[in-house]
């Protein structure tokens, strides 16, 4: 398939997303703390006059074609996010989409934590609308993304990483209710500190099928309080007290589920609290708090994780540290001092290689504005 001198009718630019603290809660209907990154995929479209789209991707070095009349899913994962876009844009507005062509070309590391499922499902979703000016608004644009990942990749996903990349604005963190979808912009001031992923390029294969599993087990521990306390709507609503007292009545495991959602939601309202006064040393506190029930409670770190996170609690340039995203892998967030992030790098890459003989990426990254076209 042809890409080259092709002259673009619109191109976007989609960026990956952090997620500050609330890790796991989206789907539980809570608060979470992400921001659009600086990392983008690039996605240039143009109409081509058939009834075919045809994509290419210079990351994966392929490409294939979606026909307009027959839109089912691929075996091919990748193509899923795209596929799903479209055909949900067709449930919308039945017709619309026309033939065309897009190239896309990533920064985003895959299999990162940083989202990039979501960053080319809204990247495509942004386009299309563009090319063929159809008008869908911006929570349009979010959730038929998020629906194209429920229903075309298979994994459940709540709505944080579509909304952030969608609403991300530069330099602020988005304070999200997840149930409402009401959101307050939390200006990002973490000056002398700057935001480091540490990627342990070990792919979280697990995340996707784990994660259905965590939802169900919310779900069940939900539907068990519900019983006794029926006006409860969502499991972060519920305080670690109540839940205390289905300690006998849950099994173990859907118990810890639903201390460690309770218990984070309430610890992101809390860090927004320290944010705002400025208290960056007890923000960074509940980012330990969070990996620690991430690891112990939620159970969907590994032991690569949980090694960056441990190397940086005795160093007083680090604030705070976790793992972020699905887990099983990924990378870690970290809040670290600008005149030492050399000194860090160099000592986790140094450390992480002698323990599992794996090589360390590290990602210095700004807070950016989310999906747009340029």
């Amino acid at each position: 398939m042809e890409h080259q001198n092709l002259e673009y009718e619109v191109i976007i630019d989609s960026p990956g997303r952090i997620n500050l603290i609330g890790e796991h809660i989206d789907y539980n209907g809570g608060y979470v703390l992400p921001a659009a990154i600086d990392k983008k995929i690039t996605l240039k479209f143009k109409k081509n006059n058939s009834n075919f789209c045809k994509i290419h991707s210079s990351t994966f070095k392929s490409s294939f074609e979606i026909d307009l009349d027959n839109l089912e899913r691929s075996e091919t994962e990748w193509q899923n996010y795209i596929l799903g876009v479209v055909y949900h844009i067709d449930i919308i507005k039945p017709g619309v989409i026309k033939g065309f062509d897009c190239t896309i070309e990533t920064k985003l590391p895959l299999g990162s934590g940083v989202s990039s499922s979501a960053a080319l499902e809204c990247g495509i979703a942004k386009g299309v609308n563009e090319l063929f000016e159809i008008g869908l608004s911006d929570l349009q644009l979010i959730t038929l993304s998020r629906d194209a990942e429920h229903t075309f990749v298979g994994t459940k996903c709540g709505i944080m990483d579509q909304f952030a990349v969608v609403k991300g604005k530069k330099d602020h963190l988005l304070l999200l209710n997840c149930d409402t979808l009401s959101h307050d912009l939390i200006k990002a001031e973490f000056s002398p500190y700057i935001i480091l992923l540490l990627n342990t390029n070990v792919s979280h294969n697990l995340a996707s099928s784990e994660y259905n599993v965590r939802r169900d087990e919310c779900q069940t521990a939900l539907e068990a309080i519900q019983l006794k306390y029926p006006e409860v709507k969502n499991l972060t609503d519920v305080k670690p007290k109540v839940i205390k007292e289905f300690k006998k009545v849950l099994p173990k495991k859907i118990y810890n589920r639903a201390l460690f959602v309770s218990k984070e939601n309430r610890r992101t309202l809390k860090a927004v609290k320290f944010l705002k006064n400025k208290n960056l040393k007890k923000f960074g506190k509940c980012m330990y708090g969070s990996h620690k029930g991430l690891k112990n409670q939620y159970e969907v770190s590994c032991k690569e994780l949980d090694f960056l996170v441990n190397i940086t609690k005795d160093l007083p340039y680090v604030l705070g540290s976790r793992m972020m995203g699905g887990g099983f892998g990924g990378c870690t967030i970290n809040i670290v001092h600008q005149d030492h992030v050399e000194d860090l790098i160099q000592s986790s890459s140094w450390a992480y290689k002698k323990e599992f003989d794996i090589d360390l990426t590290p990602i210095v990254t700004t807070i950016s504005d989310g999906v747009s076209r340029i």
